[in-house]
């Protein structure tokens, strides 16, 4: 019953987005730091990991037009769009086959789905523990960045940070 509730949850905004590419504003919010965090992870650098993942966006809405529905999450078709890029990128900068193929394996149908439901989590958190663990974690910001940008006390980030944590654990071990 929760499969077609999640399709009829994502078929509606495709559907509205290859009839009007204005609506892709919504799929984007809905996966945008999953596609963030997956290329976070493979790339050296914040900036680096930004443009990236304005591709992927840019790309995604370019072919929105040709997304046909096959069962599988909407995010698996991004990250399709994500490897692509992420191999054009390190191909660019010089990077073997043999180089871009370790770390790739890892990431299978199970990892996809863990790393769906944490998004889900995270997005379920309090505003503030959200943000601070999308700019530590995600962003890959420092405490004191983060503490700047709320108009916090470091000590109050790490406080945030704590107990957003424990809250994912704790929600983790529920979904899981």
């Amino acid at each position: 019953m929760k499969t077609v509730e999640r399709e009829d949850d994502e078929r509606l905004p495709i559907e509205a987005s290859q009839g009007e590419r204005v609506n892709f504003a919504e799929l984007y919010e809905q996966n945008f730091h999953r596609v963030y965090a997956f290329i976070s992870r493979r790339v050296g650098t914040r900036d680096h990991a930004q443009d990236l993942t304005a591709e992927v966006f840019h790309q995604a809405l370019a072919s929105i037009g040709n997304f046909r529905w096959q069962g599988a999450p909407f995010i698996s078709w991004l990250y399709g769009i994500a490897a692509n890029v992420l191999s054009a990128h390190w191909q660019k900068c010089g990077r073997s086959p043999a180089q871009l193929a370790a770390g790739w394996d890892q990431g299978g149908p199970e990892e996809i789905e863990r790393g769906a439901i944490l998004a889900e989590l995270v997005d379920s958190l309090l505003p503030d523990q959200r943000t601070v663990i999308v700019r530590r974690f995600i962003e890959q910001r420092s405490i004191r960045e983060v503490a700047k940008e709320l108009g916090r006390s470091e000590g109050a980030v790490k406080q945030l940070q704590l107990r957003a944590l424990e809250s994912l654990r704790d929600k983790m071990g529920r979904k899981i």
